[in-house]
């Protein structure tokens, strides 16, 4: 491992970017793995890492392109002479060089298109137009298809006389289309290389292949998967024409990416992905926008407490139990939420069924509130010996569950119905609301019992 040797690798690094060896450059990062690469890069100065994609072959910078985070990807490609850019994006999979188009600045993503190969560039801007998250957004287009009539000695001699281009797809079947490009089969190799030569492809091809659409959302898309053991499936526009195939690790990465997203915007984080190479003052005001927000939310529920401030002076036992109850109902709530946000990503349910969400999170907040309720009222009961402020904890525990599942359960569908994100706003939402309420509710309870708790 490079970071047991005197110098730390992006030490190292920096040492051969200033000498400007290439072959020195290529020789040391073969010797590391990508975990690595990206490790030491991210610690470079920009204006090294864009020097060591400028100096590595074409392929070799390719490669590292794909392994790195795509905010740092996009900044590096923001600094690329487009020519240098252009030849790069050539040597990735389609559906990655779409996605990093896709989020370039439009004037130089425009830049970089002009520059490659026609071909190339048409599709790519063909693929940026789809959202990322639909199986048009997803599929690669290097796959191969043939049409019917033509045999398997026609296939096999293609196979061979293209055989250096074909090395970098992934090929697991083969397609079949008729006039227009219509999907027609499926050809397994394994049936191809056994059959006669003479033999026609639509003879052993599997007939009306599952197939998916273009606009097939990514949960879908997810539960195909889940359904069918297939490593991908062909994608078609509505017409039935053979526009790509979406493979299953990509529908796997980008739900592991979808939710990655959704926990960093719960937890304050705007704007997707950060990285500590970033910007000082874009991180900050990223996290700032919530914060800010944030704090004006719980100076609210605050001053819940300062109505109350004779009862809390009266029995300062309640002190103890207000946060307890703040964060027991936050943690209800905050699993309502995720079966929420769960569901709506899943499409298993719609915004406007908000009643039918909340009538099943009632349920349940009945039965885990009073279960939570009678614990931490005996515990109030054992602790100070007074029954009473035993009911006031146990009542406002129970009631105050209630209201975070109902909050939870429905304020993504209500967030998504008004197209604002739920998973920025439903966290900052629930905790004020739970923590209002619960404030109000003990003391409240405590102010009418005041008598019995003195």
């Amino acid at each position: 491992m490079h970071q047991d040797s005197e110098h730390q690798p992006w030490e190292e690094l920096e040492s051969i970017v200033d000498t400007g060896d290439s072959q020195k450059l290529d020789v040391f990062l073969e010797e590391m793995d990508s975990s690595e690469i990206v490790w030491a890069l991210s610690r470079l100065p920009e204006e090294d890492q864009s020097q060591i994609l400028q100096m590595l072959p074409v392929e070799d910078a390719a490669e590292l392109v794909e392994a790195l985070p795509e905010s740092q990807a996009v900044s590096l490609f923001q600094e690329l002479p487009p020519d240098r850019a252009a030849d790069i994006l050539s040597e990735m999979p389609s559906n990655e060089r779409a996605d990093l188009l896709g989020t370039l600045q439009e004037e130089g993503a425009e830049a970089i298109l002009v520059r490659m190969d026609p071909e190339e560039a048409y599709e790519a801007r063909q693929l940026a137009s789809y959202p990322p998250d639909v199986a048009g957004g997803l599929m690669i287009t290097e796959f191969l298809a043939y049409e019917a009539h033509l045999t398997v000695g026609d296939v096999l001699e293609d196979f061979q006389a293209y055989a250096e281009e074909y090395s970098d797809y992934d090929i697991q079947y083969t397609y079949v289309v008729s006039e227009g490009y219509i999907l027609s089969g499926v050809l397994r190799l394994r049936d191809l290389l056994l059959a006669p030569r003479t033999r026609r492809i639509d003879e052993l091809m599997i007939s009306q292949p599952l197939h998916v659409e273009d606009a097939t959302p990514l949960h879908k898309l997810g539960e195909f998967f889940d359904w069918h053991d297939f490593l991908g499936v062909p994608v078609t526009d509505a017409a039935g024409r053979l526009l790509g195939v979406v493979r299953r690790h990509d529908v796997e990465e980008a739900l592991a990416d979808r939710s990655e997203n959704d926990y960093l915007k719960s937890q304050g984080i705007v704007g997707g992905e950060e990285l500590r190479t970033m910007p000082l003052l874009r991180r900050s005001s990223r996290r700032l926008s919530w914060l800010s927000i944030n704090i004006v939310l719980n100076m609210i529920a605050a001053s819940i407490i300062a109505v109350y401030q004779d009862t809390l002076s009266s029995v300062i036992a309640l002190a103890v139990f207000l946060p307890i109850i703040s964060d027991m109902s936050g943690c209800s709530g905050n699993q309502a939420v995720a079966v929420s946000m769960r569901e709506l990503s899943l499409g298993l349910v719609k915004p406007f069924e908000v009643l039918r969400v909340w009538g099943k999170e009632i349920s349940v907040g009945l039965i885990n509130g009073i279960v939570l309720g009678l614990l931490l009222g005996l515990a109030a009961w054992i602790w100070k010996g007074n029954p009473f402020l035993g009911l006031v904890v146990a009542s406002a525990m129970a009631l105050n569950t209630v209201v975070a599942v109902s909050i939870g359960g429905t304020v993504p569908l209500l967030l998504k119905y008004i197209n604002f994100d739920p998973a920025l706003a439903s966290g900052p939402i629930l905790t004020t609301i739970t923590d209002m309420c619960g404030f109000f509710f003990v003391l409240s309870f405590a102010t009418m019992m005041l008598a019995w708790l003195i």
